[in-house]
């Protein structure tokens, strides 16, 4: 028995012939719904009395291949039917899934596996089973749909909701690729928020957290072109990819989030810069080459950052 239940017969012209009946009461009592159809005049020549309790059309209805046809769902119709044409006249069995139609206008999943039945080497019937796969694809939906929102999780900071690290490195080689190969400008800018641990310290966590948010979602708004790019870098540490942009478009922007920022007035009582919320950048400008890496130019960023944060903090260094 397969996983789909079938039962492999050898005898495929015996199954069918009416006056066998112990055959048609085994074949009638599964689940699975068994069918013929001549080859040279693509009519059924027998179909399981199951279809009807399954898709609600009566086993007479079913009389060429044209009713097959038609009781399938658009969308699935065409590749299909020009599939089980091809394997049948080549003389190779096959197995198709498609939605069938039933008789109050629902679909239904049915896989159908096919025999090709051959005599003196030509084609001479087809013999199949049909199966309600329902269940199995609505299953299958709901674990492709649960894998697509992991892998969107996967690439998203839990906490700020936007792009994790994982998904800058990504990001990061695709524009780097882009850069080098068109030789155009690729800017980065790497910033944290001043004092971040002794806000916390001060706050508790929970607070630090949503300054976090907030911080992100100003930022979120500060890089406006479809192609920038914001991500966490870890901690209080935010990135931004920049493509196509030159040095003084870069400052530009690291200019503007920083009075964005500054603008919130966050209060932060333990900082030695202000007594608001305030973060400090590293900006930084290349024409990848051929034998550059991204993570080079990553690193001086990081350097102009810290950089920043020796010469005051609450601004911005460039390269």
């Amino acid at each position: 028995m397969t996983d789909t239940g079938a039962a492999k017969i050898t005898d495929h012209t015996q199954i069918m012939e009416p006056d066998s009946a112990v055959y048609k009461t085994l074949l009638e009592s599964t689940k699975a719904i068994p069918w013929r159809i001549d080859w040279a005049t693509k009519q059924f020549t027998y179909i399981g009395p199951q279809i009807e309790s399954l898709l609600g059309w009566s086993p007479s209805s079913w009389v060429g291949v044209e009713d097959w046809a038609a009781r399938m769902h658009p969308h699935d119709r065409q590749s299909v039917v020009d599939f089980c044409v091809s394997q049948s006249q080549a003389g190779v069995d096959h197995e198709a899934d498609y939605r069938a139609l039933t008789k109050e206008g629902r679909y239904v999943w049915i896989r159908d596996v096919v025999h090709v039945v051959r005599k003196n080497g030509e084609v001479e019937a087809l013999i199949g089973f049909m199966f309600d796969i329902t269940e199995r694809k609505l299953n299958e939906e709901k674990l492709l749909h649960m894998q697509k929102e992991l892998e969107e999780l996967s690439f998203k900071d839990g906490l700020t909701d936007i792009a994790n690290r994982r998904m800058f490195d990504s990001i990061m080689a695709i524009e780097w690729a882009s850069a080098r190969r068109n030789r155009l400008p690729l800017s980065l800018i790497i910033l944290d928020i001043d004092y971040f641990k002794q806000y916390n310290d001060h706050y508790g966590h929970v607070k630090g957290d949503d300054c976090l948010r907030q911080v992100a979602k100003v930022l979120s708004e500060a890089a406006t072109r479809p192609r920038d790019f914001l991500a966490r870098f870890g901690g209080e540490e935010f990135v931004l990819i920049l493509p196509e942009t030159d040095a003084k478009a870069a400052e530009r922007l690291a200019e503007k989030c920083r009075q964005l920022i500054y603008r919130q007035q966050l209060p932060h009582a333990d900082s030695k810069v202000d007594r608001v919320v305030t973060i400090s950048l590293g900006v930084g400008t290349v024409i990848p080459s051929v034998d550059s890496e991204p993570v080079e130019f990553i690193d001086s960023v990081d350097r102009l950052l810290y950089k920043a944060k020796q010469n005051g903090r609450n601004c911005a260094e460039h390269g």
